[in-house]
């Protein structure tokens, strides 16, 4: 999708070199894959201890030994 927005030329500057992208586009794309991927987290960690029939760290532990 083409769009035309003003970004400061700063922080554009740093967010390839960040980024270590080889174009503007390139350093965008990042930075909105990271926005997207942070907030998809955020939205997963809601559900931490939310399910009581998992297994503890100890008991997967003891099954790995088992085996």
């Amino acid at each position: 999708m083409r769009t035309t927005i003003d970004i400061p030329e700063a922080m554009l500057t740093e967010a390839i070199r960040f980024a270590r992208a080889k174009s503007k586009r390139d350093a965008i794309i990042a930075a909105v894959q990271d926005f997207n991927r942070r907030h998809r987290m955020v939205s997963l960690t809601r559900h931490l201890g939310t399910c009581k029939n998992l297994m503890t760290a100890k008991e997967l532990s003891k099954m790995r030994e088992a085996d």
